[in-house]
């Protein structure tokens, strides 16, 4: 199990996720940032409009998937 925060994802918090595998961090940040949403978080709203602006560029939004891969593989298991 490897641990990452959502501010780490890009988020604006530290509330940790735990994951065997990015994919399984990926979905349990968007469920948490949805729950955000739906709580009109302004932070999280700020934060996720950051991430859509990114999603307008589909390299841009790649690259950024790679690099937070890369972070989350790096990280120790615990």
């Amino acid at each position: 199990m490897k641990k990452i925060t959502c501010r780490e994802l890009g988020g604006a918090c530290d509330l940790v996720f735990e994951a065997d595998t990015f994919s399984e961090v990926a979905s349990l940040s968007q469920a948490h940032g949805m729950e955000m949403a739906k709580a009109n978080d302004k932070a999280h709203l700020d934060a996720m409009s950051k991430m859509k602006a990114l999603m307008n560029d589909p390299q841009a939004m790649q690259q950024w998937m790679q690099n937070k891969e890369k972070l989350f593989n790096q990280l120790p298991d615990h």
